[in-house]
């Protein structure tokens, strides 16, 4: 038995690398697509030089000679100081800077990067980015965690509660679109099969939006992408 569409819902997408899907809150309000376009030795005082003795006088010819009185030899004493220069010793104290050890950046979550690719893309076609908003945050979480726990795939539950009605659940004010996929294990896989389709590249890439939340439960690996005006 057939569901009715609810607000302009775009069906399931399916892809070799995963499952996706696109809807929409009004085509109207979507923006056209842009492409994306580091010693001293010691000293000893000089001992200086002893005197010279004088030669005697030699005696005048036939003349008596007077008893000559004997010449003391003089003994010069010279005294010689050492001078002992003590070493001096200097002490120089070394300071060792405390190490400091950085922490290394904490990686991005999945849903972080999700958010970074969808910015980074809207960059590329001259867009805002977009603000996360944890109402759409959450709206987007739960929808995740409900596929994977009861096992399905689509904008609507089985009670036929679609995206618009989930995000104004969990106070959001302006819900404005959504994209989902299944099965790729990595951002950057979500991120290429929701840009490879028409519907999920226009949500991305709507100028429009303000607000993104995003979710994803690793259990079947579902994605769920909500956009807010």
């Amino acid at each position: 038995m057939n569901r009715p569409v609810v607000g302009g819902l775009v069906g399931l997408l399916l892809g070799a690398a995963g499952a996706t899907g696109a809807a929409f809150a009004s085509p109207d309000r979507l923006a056209p697509f842009i492409a994306p376009t580091t010693a001293q030795e010691p000293q000893v005082d000089n001992p200086g030089m002893g005197g010279v003795g004088l030669p005697a006088r030699e005696p005048a010819p036939n003349t008596p000679t007077a008893p000559t009185a004997a010449v003391s030899p003089t003994t010069t004493t010279v005294e010689t100081t050492t001078t002992t220069a003590e070493p001096t010793t200097t002490t120089v104290e070394t300071t060792t800077a405390p190490t400091t050890t950085a922490t290394p950046p904490k990686p991005a979550s999945d849903v972080e990067r999700v958010v970074n690719l969808v910015n980074d893309a809207r960059a590329e076609a001259g867009c805002e980015p977009l603000t996360v908003d944890e109402r759409a945050v959450r709206s987007a979480q739960g929808h995740s965690d409900d596929m994977s726990a009861r096992d399905y795939f689509s904008h609507t539950t089985p009670e036929g509660v679609d995206f618009a009605q989930r995000m104004r659940e969990a106070g959001h004010p302006g819900p404005g679109g959504e994209n989902i996929a299944k099965g790729q294990r990595t951002p950057e896989a979500a991120m290429k099969s929701w840009m490879n389709s028409d519907g999920h590249r226009r949500n991305i890439l709507n100028c429009d939006f303000t607000t993104i939340g995003v979710g994803v439960a690793t259990d079947g690996w579902y994605w769920t992408q909500n956009f807010g005006w």
